[in-house]
This record gives C-alpha cells, sequence and structure tokens, in this order.
C-alpha cells in the first residue's frame, strides 16, 4: 500500500483528555481537522487510563465546556448515578466514557479520526511546524497540536522542553527545592500508575490472581491500615460492583526509572512492563488479604487483560518552554482571597489542590484548599493562553500536561477538567489561526475568550465564580465584565449578580436524577461541617449523613442556619464518602 498523504487544516496527535477535547472543539468551529490516536479509545486519563473517579472542578459553578457536558452525558448514560466513590463527586463505568468521546466524534463529518498510530517524525519548514509523519502515512496541517501523554512531539521536534525539578532560585516557588537531591534525583516527575480495574464477585469464586515478578508483599503492607479494608475499596467504586484501583498508599503508584518514559523506546517498555507487574501484584495482594470474593475485572477495557487500563496514568509530561510558565505562585490564593490572581489571557480554570505523588514521601506543599459547601475544596486557579504557545516555534500549539508549567504546579494543573479545558481552548485557538490566517502566537486573545464564553455547543468559563451557575441569566455577562476589568475581580470569588433572586424566585427547579427528598435535624459541627439526622423517610430513619453541596446558594444558605434546626432536603446518598450531596432545600422555622 502507498504511503498516504492528508491535508487538513488541523491536525491532533494524542487521543488523551486534551488531545480529544481539542479535536472536537476544532471540528465544531469548522475546520477540517484529523485526530491520530495511539490507543482505540478516546479520552486518556478519563477512559484508557482507567482513572474514572476525575479530580477537581467538581463544583456546579465550574461544570461548563466540554467537562460541563461530559457530566451531563454521564448522568443521562449511567443509570446508577455518578455518586459511588468517595475520592470524586463523579465516578463512572470507563467504558461508558469512552462511549461518549467516540459518539461526539462521529456527529462531525469534517473531524477523522485515526486509531492505532504514533508520530514518527515533525515536519518543518523554516521555523513553523507543517505537519507529522506516521507509519502508513502522513499528515500535513496548517497547526498541529501536540496532545501526546508524553509531550513527544516536543521531543521529535526538538522544541525546547523541561522534565524534572526546578529549584527554588528559578522562580522563587515556596515549595520548590532549594537544592537537587537524592528525591529529585530518584524522582524527576510524579509516579505514574497503571490503573487496575477490580471486581466483587458477591462470594469467594473469584479466578486466583497470579502473582507477578518480583512480587514482595512487604511494599504492601499496610496499604488500607488507616482506612479498613470497606473504605480501601469503596475509594474509587464504580458501578457493577467494580472498584478503580489507584491507590497512593503502599499502592500501584510506580516511580522506579520514571527517567526511561522519554530514554528510548526499549526503555520505556521496560517500564511499562514492571509497573504492569507492579500493579498486578498490588491485586494479587488485595485478593490474598481480602478473600477471593474480590478478583480482575472481566472486559473492561479493550484487550486480553482487559482489566487492566490500556495505559498508564500519567501524572506528569514534557513541558514546554513557552510564552509564560503557570508557576506555584499563580495556583495559590491571593492574600486573604479564596482565588488565585487572574492571568488576563485566562483560558481554561482549574480548582484542585496541589497533589503530588512519590512512592513513600509526601511532599510538604503550600496549601491551597479552602472549606466551601461543608468539605473541603481548592482555591480556583486560571490556566493562561500563552503557555500553550511555543517561546521560539509556528505552527503549534500544546494540548495536555505538556503546557508550560512547574514541576510543582503541574500537580494542580494535571487534573482531568484542568486538561479538558486546556484542550478544548487549544481546539478552538488552532481553528480560529486557520480561520484567521494567522499563527497561534498572533492570535487575538480576546476574540479567543469571547468565542469559548459564545460557543454554541459547550460554552466554557474563563473566570471562576464560585456563585454563578452556567444557566444564570447573568453568566455570560459576568465572564465578561471581569474579562475586560480583571482589576476588579474579587478575591472571594464571589460576583455581586442577583443569585438569590434567581434562585428563590424558581418556580420548579430541576433536579438531577436520583434525588430524594428526606426530612430531618441540621447539626453545625464546626464551620463548614454540618451532619443531618434523618427522621423521615422511615428506611433511613435516625441515620446520620454529612451534608454536602456543589451549588452556591445552597453553600450560602447552610451557612445561615442554627445548630438542630429541622430541614427538608432534597439530594442524593454516597454511600462511600457518607455524605448527602444537596440538590435544594427547605429551611423550616425553628
Amino acid at each position: 500500500m502507498a504511503h498516504q498523504t492528508y491535508t487538513t487544516d488541523v491536525l491532533v496527535v494524542g487521543g488523551g483528555a486534551g488531545g480529544t477535547a481539542a479535536a472536537i472543539q476544532a471540528a465544531r468551529k469548522g475546520a477540517k481537522t484529523i485526530l491520530v490516536s495511539e490507543f482505540p479509545w478516546l479520552g486518556g486519563m478519563l477512559t484508557a487510563a482507567g482513572v474514572s473517579a476525575p479530580d477537581g472542578n467538581e463544583l456546579m459553578a465550574f461544570h461548563t465546556g466540554l467537562w460541563g457536558a461530559f457530566l451531563q452525558e454521564l448522568q443521562q448514560r449511567q443509570p446508577e448515578g455518578l455518586d459511588n466513590s468517595w475520592v470524586s463527586f463523579f465516578s463512572y463505568d470507563p467504558r461508558i466514557g469512552a462511549e461518549i468521546f467516540a459518539d461526539w466524534v462521529k456527529e462531525l463529518p469534517n473531524l477523522h479520526w485515526i486509531s492505532g498510530q504514533v508520530p514518527l517524525e515533525v515536519l518543518q519548514q523554516e521555523n513553523s511546524i507543517t505537519g507529522v509523519r506516521f507509519a502508513d502515512f502522513t499528515v500535513q496541517a496548517k497547526i498541529t497540536l501536540d496532545g501526546t501523554e508524553l509531550g513527544d512531539l516536543l521531543a521529535l521536534a526538538d522544541i525546547p522542553y523541561r522534565w524534572g525539578w526546578e529549584l527554588q532560585s528559578e522562580w522563587g516557588e515556596p515549595s520548590a527545592p532549594t537544592n537537587f537531591d537524592q528525591l529529585t534525583q530518584r524522582y524527576p516527575v510524579q509516579s505514574p500508575t497503571w490503573v487496575v480495574i477490580m471486581q466483587d464477585f458477591g462470594e469467594p469464586v473469584a479466578p486466583e490472581i497470579p502473582p507477578a515478578p518480583n512480587y514482595d508483599a512487604l511494599l504492601f503492607a499496610g496499604a488500607w491500615e488507616k482506612y479498613g479494608a470497606e473504605q480501601f475499596l469503596n475509594y474509587g467504586r464504580l458501578p457493577g460492583n467494580l472498584f478503580m484501583i489507584n491507590w497512593p498508599i503502599c499502592g500501584n503508584d510506580y516511580g522506579e526509572g520514571t527517567g526511561r518514559l522519554i530514554e528510548s523506546d526499549t526503555a520505556k517498555g521496560e517500564f511499562f512492563l514492571e509497573s504492569r507487574w507492579h500493579s498486578q501484584n498490588f491485586a494479587h495482594f488485595i485478593q490474598s488479604q481480602l478473600g477471593r470474593r474480590y478478583g480482575l475485572a472481566e472486559q473492561v477495557f479493550p484487550h486480553t487483560s482487559s482489566a487492566f487500563a490500556l495505559h498508564p496514568y500519567y501524572r506528569e509530561s514534557r513541558r514546554l518552554v513557552g510564552l509564560i510558565t503557570v508557576r506555584e505562585q499563580d495556583i495559590l490564593p491571593v492574600p486573604s482571597g479564596r482565588v488565585a490572581a487572574l492571568f488576563p489571557d485566562t483560558i481554561a480554570i482549574g480548582n484542585y489542590a496541589n497533589d503530588h505523588h512519590y512512592p513513600g514521601f509526601d511532599l510538604p506543599l503550600q496549601p491551597k484548599s479552602i472549606r466551601w459547601g461543608g468539605r473541603w475544596t481548592g482555591t480556583p486557579f486560571t490556566i493562561p493562553y500563552r503557555c500553550l504557545v511555543p517561546a521560539s516555534i509556528d505552527g503549534l500549539l500544546v494540548c495536555e500536561k505538556n503546557i508550560s508549567v512547574s514541576h510543582i504546579a503541574n500537580g494542580a494543573t494535571r487534573l482531568q477538567p484542568v486538561v479538558l479545558g486546556i484542550g478544548q481552548a487549544a481546539g478552538m485557538a488552532a481553528a480560529m489561526s486557520v480561520e484567521l490566517d494567522c499563527q497561534p502566537r498572533d492570535l487575538p486573545v480576546q476574540a479567543l475568550q469571547k468565542a469559548l464564553l459564545q460557543d454554541n455547543h459547550s460554552p466554557s468559563a474563563i473566570i471562576p465564580l464560585f456563585n454563578l451557575l452556567p444557566n444564570h441569566p447573568e453568566w455570560l455577562q459576568w465572564q465578561l465584565y471581569y474579562l475586560n476589568e480583571p482589576q476588579l475581580y474579587p478575591d472571594s470569588g464571589n460576583c455581586p449578580a442577583s443569585v438569590d433572586k434567581y434562585y428563590h424566585s424558581e418556580p420548579q427547579q430541576v433536579l438531577t436524577r436520583g434525588t430524594e427528598c428526606f426530612t430531618g435535624i441540621f447539626q453545625l459541627l464546626n464551620q463548614q461541617d454540618y451532619r443531618f439526622t434523618i427522621t423521615a423517610p422511615a428506611a433511613n430513619l435516625g441515620q446520620i449523613w454529612q451534608l454536602v453541596t456543589g451549588r452556591s446558594h445552597l453553600d450560602e444558605q447552610l451557612q445561615t442556619l442554627s445548630d438542630q434546626q429541622h430541614l427538608t432536603v432534597w439530594g442524593r446518598l454516597n454511600y462511600s464518602g457518607h455524605w448527602l450531596l444537596v440538590e435544594k432545600l427547605d429551611i423550616t422555622p425553628m
């Protein structure tokens, strides 16, 4: 067969969370788009890597763009709902997530998806990327996006990138080390995890999980000691009696020799084999300790070892040297505030805590968590467009964990919802660059921001506002206001919109499927620490649940309540986290 050459407007290499979002958004904007993925599932972290319990952007105000659309699709397609685990507000069967992305791609006649291919060569002309060669074909494109899990195009094209730690002297990051030491040398990047899905068979009939080479039970001793076996399993509980095993404490994080991931194909293969063995050995350990009721799940992923994810869950990548670098200071709250400072060229938002993974070691980090809605959440921050643009070459954007970010700040920017937002923005920018016949670095940023806010399919927030849900009639107005007046962005993260008037005047609030009505007594244990004793229905009589919410007006209402106040609550019980997720409440006068 002759080596074929395709010509397109936008080429996206890599079918992870960012690459998939970028390809969908570019095509929806009208660009002729080709998406080339290594694996038969799209979605990366959210699907093929098996991390189907996403972290961050859990508040309703941040359910915008493709992230919000993905959650809505999951709610419609998964009858059991998303309240299954305690590590996340949303856990789902990864097969459903992969189905959603595949369906979105099929809906777009101008998006051509090719799977089972990896990039071999990046084509360049003078100072611009012009396409990519694969084993069976070449794609020539006006704009190319690197959506690979490890920033492969950066290496192939000799584009400057970072790998590993930066010292405090580099940017003055408060949590960065002052000197390179044994930790920074042994773990240059955060540890990946090869996720394995286990299953509760209900009785001790599960096939035996054999140990892989190098099995050492001592590596896993005490893995759930502080939690208990049930809570450990419920960490990543999925529908259908499945469990996502992605456990950081004496679990299946694997960080030995991560430098091999970018050394050579042979070295990378060796790391893969060891990482898979490590996860198999952890699964064997779980079964040996908890019994044959628990075994490997059957036919989850589309390959022979179907309980194991298609590829590792990478927490860190090669990181672009871009027009600007996101540092730790950029994700931390402003003094006496609840939000980070705004980037003027913001194109995506996140709010996760800064989370780093190194086996057997907890890295001390500056706190960025706050109490909100009866639980802990993270300080919202923004992602600037300039960190997607290479400092020194044209024709390319990045759209994954390979953005221009420090090693320290990567712990917060790497999460699934943030990367979906980055991908959506990169796809929009690529399509607009083609439309305006300009390089991505010359694209009018405010035009990009307005396009994201006013997208016909999935409008995406670029200003974090706690108290403004996407369905509020003033949502776009206040997003544009702070876009034009960033110096007025409130440190509280709340805008002066008519929030109470709007939400309390609704004749019938739309509730999520599975929502139930409960009456009971409210207990105020501490600031933003609420309990609820159910008095009806009878089936739940006397049960005590933690009250939490992701809705801003309910967060404000909960803060006004008094201890022992009678309430009627509409919400959903999460048995793994033992919380009641509130969607509506009626305050009974005392």
